[in-house]
């Protein structure tokens, strides 16, 4: 695999490769400014124009620091950066609420971060609910009709990736020769919780995309619906996306997108054979019980 240029730590050199020229307004969308810069400082949100259309785009900022909580750097997503980023959804909602489905102004993520805060003052003031409420509001937003694009430009790792990124209806990324990284854990992780030798999970990562890490191996289990060859195919690429999912929308095919949507291509991928058989067998099993524990049903 031939090394190229990497886009890992620049997120805010991606926004101006993909919206339309000096469109992005930094902290405003709708009625809603982001006015506090010390508040969530590593999530950058705001408006921008994409082929002519009003955007909502989210992203990291690779070289911020947020001060009050010193394991908030290199892009990591903390507790006031899931927040910004809840709100910053929210307000796309609002804006757009009078708006009809096929209105609603897409929300686009560029997706470069190495994991959430994992420092101990977060987590006692409540890291699990600030990344919680940022999946809550894509999913409600994508529900509402916003089509959700997620554009993996460098790493896109644990936690993070759950609420900026999995709650897309489309994941696109730039291919692994761009230094891409898409995955739960190290394999060093893997290795201590579940008891296997590092050995035998580095020999089945060559040919197992559950042990593999990367966006080629994503794509086989249906995880990214499109790689990406170029930086500058990351635009056109991303306006494609968007169509197609309002297609979709519109045609009533919601179930194809998003996180239900991707199951299906692991499926059609031949990267997640068992899951179809594992939940016809959980509905078989629910079907047994649901009378009693779900009359009402």
């Amino acid at each position: 695999m031939e090394a190229t240029e990497t886009m890992m730590g620049r997120g805010r050199d991606a926004i101006d490769m993909i919206v339309d020229a000096d469109s992005f307004n930094e902290g405003t969308i709708g009625a809603k400014t982001f006015d506090d810069p010390e508040f969530g400082p590593g999530a950058v949100v705001g408006t921008a124009a994409l082929n002519g259309e009003a955007v909502t785009i989210i992203a990291s900022d690779a070289n911020a620091f947020n001060e009050k909580f010193p394991v908030v750097y290199a892009g990591i997503i903390g507790m006031e950066e899931g927040y910004k980023m809840a709100q910053a959804v929210y307000a796309s909602l609002e804006a757009d609420k009078a708006k009809s489905v096929a209105e609603k102004r897409p929300l686009v993520l560029i997706v470069d971060t190495p994991g959430n805060g994992p420092g101990k003052v977060e987590e006692i003031f409540g890291m699990n609910k600030a990344t919680g409420a940022y999946q809550l509001a894509l999913a409600e937003a994508r529900l509402a009709g916003h089509p959700i694009v997620a554009m993996v430009i460098g790493r896109a790792i644990s936690g993070a990736f759950l609420c900026h990124g999995l709650q897309a209806d489309h994941i696109v990324s730039l291919d692994a020769n761009f230094g891409t990284m898409i995955h739960v854990m190290p394999l060093t992780s893997v290795s201590r919780i579940i008891r296997k030798d590092l050995e035998t999970l580095q020999e089945l990562s060559k040919g197992n995309p559950v042990f593999a890490a990367g966006p080629r191996f994503f794509y086989a289990l249906g995880g990214v619906e499109e790689l990406v060859g170029t930086i500058d195919g990351m635009r056109p690429t991303i306006i494609e996306h968007i169509k197609a999912i309002r297609a979709a929308k519109a045609a009533g095919e919601a179930d194809k997108l998003g996180p239900w949507g991707r199951g299906q291509l692991g499926a059609e991928r031949e990267g997640r054979k068992v899951r179809p058989e594992v939940i016809k067998l959980m509905n078989q099993e629910f079907a047994a019980v649901a009378e009693k524990y779900a009359p009402s049903r």
